[in-house]
C-alpha cells in the first residue's frame, strides 16, 4: 500500500468555498489536484483525517478521489497577487495533501439522484466508523461526477483528536452525530454493511494505513501513530455502538 508524491508546479485557482481556501494546483505530473494546505487555520490535524479517512474509504471500494502527498515550494508565493494566498502558500512550505480533480463534477444533491440502499449503508457506515461530522444536508461533501458519486473532504473525520488526551478514550463513542448524515434516511442496510466492510479492515491494513502519514505531521511520529492505530483497532473491536447507533438513528426516523 502506498501514496502518490508530486510536485506542484502552478497555482491555478482558489476554491473559496472551503473554510480552508483549498486550491487547484497542476503537478508536475500534468494532472490537476484540489490541494489542502498544512498552512490552512485547521492545521495539519486536518491533512492526517483527509488522508485517513479517504484511504480507509479506498480500501473499502468507496468512491473517493485518488489522494496524493504533493510537494509545495514557497517560491510559488512569488507569482500570485493575493496577499492572503502568498501567506498561505508561504505557511504550506514542504508536504501538503491532495486529491484529484473531478473537472465538470457538481455538487450530490439527494433531490436530483437517489443513492442505492447498499451504497448509502456502506457510506454512513464509514464516516461513523471514523467519525466524519460533516456529511450533512448543508454540507454534504459529495460530488456528482460521470452520473457517479464521489466522496470528498474528509478534514473533519477523526474530530476526537482535537482533544488528543481523550482521542484513544472515545473509540468505543456510538458518534451521536450520525442523526444527521445525510444519507442516513438511504440507508436501509446498514448491517449488512457493517458485516461485509468491518470483515476488511484487518489489524494489518489498518497498520498500513497509518504508516502512510508522513512522519513530520505529528509531533512525535511513533507514539502518535500508535494512537491512531489504537483507536481505530478499538473502534473495530465486537459490539460495536458505532453501528448500534447509526440503525438506531436510522429508525428514528421513521417513527
Amino acid at each position: 500500500m502506498n501514496i502518490r508524491t508530486v510536485k506542484a508546479m502552478r497555482y491555478v485557482t482558489p476554491l473559496r468555498e472551503g473554510g480552508s481556501l483549498p486550491a487547484i494546483v497542476e503537478g508536475d505530473d500534468d494532472g490537476l489536484y484540489v490541494l489542502k494546505f498544512r498552512g490552512a487555520g485547521q492545521g495539519v490535524k486536518a491533512l492526517i483525517a483527509e488522508l485517513l479517512a479517504g484511504e480507509i474509504g479506498r480500501v473499502l471500494g468507496l468512491p473517493v478521489p485518488e489522494i496524493v502527498l504533493v510537494e509545495l515550494d514557497a517560491d510559488l508565493a512569488r507569482t500570485e497577487p493575493d496577499p492572503e494566498i502568498q501567506e498561505l502558500i508561504k505557511a504550506s512550505d514542504g508536504l501538503n495533501l491532495a486529491l484529484d480533480y473531478l473537472p465538470g463534477s457538481i455538487m450530490f444533491d439527494t433531490l436530483i439522484q437517489t443513492p442505492d440502499s447498499a451504497l448509502a449503508s456502506k457510506i454512513v457506515w464509514f464516516d461513523a466508523l471514523v467519525a466524519n461530522v460533516d456529511r450533512t444536508p448543508r454540507n454534504a461533501n459529495m460530488l456528482l461526477w460521470h452520473k457517479e458519486l464521489w466522496l470528498i473532504d474528509h478534514g473533519a473525520a477523526f474530530f476526537y483528536q482535537h482533544n488528543w488526551n481523550a482521542f484513544a478514550g472515545n473509540a468505543k463513542n456510538p458518534f451521536r452525530q450520525v442523526k444527521d448524515h445525510i444519507l442516513l434516511p438511504f440507508a436501509g442496510e446498514i448491517e449488512q454493511a457493517d458485516t461485509e466492510l468491518a470483515a476488511q479492515l484487518t489489524p494489518a491494513i489498518l497498520r498500513q494505513l497509518v504508516e502512510l502519514v508522513p512522519g513530520d505531521w505529528f509531533d512525535e511520529a511513533h507514539e502518535q501513530r500508535k494512537v491512531y492505530l489504537e483507536f481505530l483497532t478499538n473502534r473495530l473491536e465486537s459490539e460495536r455502538e458505532f453501528v448500534r447507533e447509526a440503525i438506531d438513528a436510522r429508525t428514528a426516523l421513521h417513527v
